[in-house]
């Protein structure tokens, strides 16, 4: 007895069909479903290194058909942008090298090449896609590495070893392999700090293996640095010393000099005085009257006795 397969593969078929189309309205259901209540906000506080690549994701799903996705963008010292896509055609407003970029997956990401401190700011982003969408808010802040170094020096019956980290930005953090007497000051400028941590030993003690560590964010390591010891520095004496003696060399020049100079001046006001006094006048002597009526008496006298 032969029984035709006709009729069975017919059932198949239409039991396949049947199946997809009830799994495909379920699925077409749930979908209706998730478009109207699946909403998602995310805010993250995001460091990058100066000079990185960076890559900012709208979503933390791969999204086949996005059917909007907006970037606003707020920088410190730039006015508000945008960069968008909307049914596949992108719009840009900033001009300032980011770009909207999509992965082999489909998922749409903002690239920032080459990141700075002017890109630090608030990244505000909307996306939409078949399902729900997603709201992320994203604060770019650019990290920069500090410069480390260390030495230590004596004073009194103590060794000071100092570790420092300069113009790092956040503030790096500084710890001892040594237990002893630790103290530290940061300060900051423009958003950069600097941190100085100093570490007080007793003479006596074993600093060979001194080392102190630096950690920052910039880095994945920290960085274990070995002070040095610095030579005696004689140089602000042998200053001092030299303009010390300049002072007095220049002060004795100054009194040779006013030694020198004081007779010069006297003279010269004497000379001055005797110039300027007025010429004696000569004042004829006026004979008595007396005498000049004996005088006249006398020569008529004598004039007279010539004639008798």
């Amino acid at each position: 007895m032969f029984f035709s397969l006709a009729p069975m593969r017919d059932a198949m078929w239409i039991y396949a069909v049947f199946t997809f189309l009830l799994s495909e309205a379920w699925s077409m259901e749930g979908t209706n479903q998730n478009t109207s209540v699946k909403s998602s906000i995310f805010k993250v506080d995001s460091h990058f290194n100066q000079g990185s690549e960076v890559n900012l994701t709208c979503s933390n799903e791969t999204r086949k058909e996005m059917l909007f996705i907006r970037w606003k963008i707020e920088l410190k010292n730039k006015k508000t942008c945008q960069i968008g896509s909307i049914d596949g055609r992108s719009d840009d407003d900033c001009k300032d090298g980011k770009s909207l970029r999509n992965t082999s997956s489909g998922l749409s990401y903002l690239h920032i090449p080459n990141i700075s401190e002017t890109d630090e700011g608030k990244y505000d982003c909307d996306s939409t896609y078949t399902g729900g969408n997603d709201h992320h808010v994203i604060h770019v802040t650019v990290t920069v590495p500090p410069s480390v170094s260390a030495w230590m020096y004596h004073q009194d019956n103590k060794v000071v070893a100092v570790c420092k980290a300069e113009r790092g930005k956040p503030a790096a953090n500084i710890s001892w392999n040594h237990v002893g007497n630790v103290s530290s000051v940061k300060s900051g400028s423009n958003g950069y700090f600097t941190v100085e941590s100093r570490l007080e030993l007793l003479e006596e003690m074993d600093t060979e293996n001194l080392s102190c560590a630096v950690s920052h964010p910039s880095w994945k390591r920290e960085r274990i640095i070995v002070p040095k010891l610095q030579k005696a520095d004689h140089s602000l004496r042998l200053y001092a010393l030299i303009v010390g003696v300049i002072i007095v060399i220049s002060a004795g020049f100054l009194f040779f000099a006013w030694r020198k100079i004081m007779p010069f001046r006297r003279c010269r006001q004497s000379d001055t005085t005797q110039s300027k006094s007025p010429p004696a006048e000569e004042v004829e002597e006026v004979e008595p009257y007396a005498s000049y009526v004996q005088r006249v008496n006398s020569i008529y006298n004598s004039s007279a006795d010539l004639f008798t």
